[in-house]
């Protein structure tokens, strides 16, 4: 399965409690080549930004920082697998763990909008 995530978005499902995604946050990819990169904020999220790469399954290998509303640096790292929904959407199902703070693992699941 070969996925393009380039211009496409996609919005929370799902985040585990100490996560700071929440439903209003929309993240914006971009991808060229095997590399995607992304930018996203909202209520919990000042600015964040993402650089990964993308394997030929899709699955996506990545870091992430972002500057949240209490005005603190985080960082982390993530796996992303996909899965193709049958109106043809893409689902992130996402393995994370913070690199700073408590290094605290979690999951989330995005959708395409």
């Amino acid at each position: 399965m070969s996925i393009n995530y380039n211009n496409k978005k996609f919005k929370p499902l799902f985040n585990s409690k100490n996560g700071e995604v929440t439903d209003d946050l929309i993240f914006e990819y971009q991808q060229n080549g095997n590399m995607l990169t992304c930018t996203y904020s909202g209520s919990k999220i000042k600015s964040g930004h993402l650089i990964g790469l993308v394997d030929e399954e899709g699955k996506i290998e990545m870091v992430y920082h972002q500057v949240n509303a209490k005005g603190k640096l985080m960082t982390g790292k993530c796996i992303s697998t996909p899965e193709l929904l049958k109106d043809g959407r893409i689902r992130l199902h996402e393995k994370w763990q913070w690199t700073n703070g408590d290094q605290s693992k979690g999951s989330s699941i995005l959708v395409e909008v």
